[in-house]
């Protein structure tokens, strides 16, 4: 039984005691009885909002949740693709610090870094065999 529903069922009780304006403690007793029934119907749309609200961060809370697992996925993205078998090579974007794996196929001197869109040459560490002519040797 709802809040509002006792106060009805008390306003009804008093009626049927007679229950009136005509004494002081029936003026009391009426007027405490409105107050109750005033104050069950706010308590009811209290809850009824705070229900909404419960729901409504419930949703944000999963919407939360998939943009975070969006953006903190543990993809390796740090991590080179390529299979140990094939000669790849891992370049560091000097724009935006993503790293980034290429392997024979790919022409260094042309290499687009896929994050941020920028163009930048593969630099020679001495060590490989990535370009015709290296003098880092």
């Amino acid at each position: 039984m709802k809040l509002s529903e006792k106060a009805a069922y008390l306003k009804g009780l008093a009626e049927g005691l007679n229950i009136g304006t005509e004494t002081p403690n029936d003026k009391l007793i009426s007027k405490l009885l409105d107050l109750v029934a005033d104050m069950a119907g706010t308590i009811e749309l209290l809850e009824d909002r705070c229900d909404e609200l419960t729901d409504y961060a419930d949703e944000l809370d999963a919407d939360l949740g998939d943009v975070e697992e969006y953006l903190f996925s543990d993809d390796d993205d740090d991590e080179c693709d390529c299979d140990d078998d094939d000669d790849c090579y891992e370049v560091t974007c000097p724009a935006c610090g993503e790293v980034i794996c290429f392997d024979e196929s790919c022409d260094p001197e042309e290499l687009i870094c896929p994050a941020c869109g920028e163009e930048f040459d593969a630099v020679c560490d001495g060590e490989c065999d990535c370009c015709e002519g290296c003098d880092e040797e």
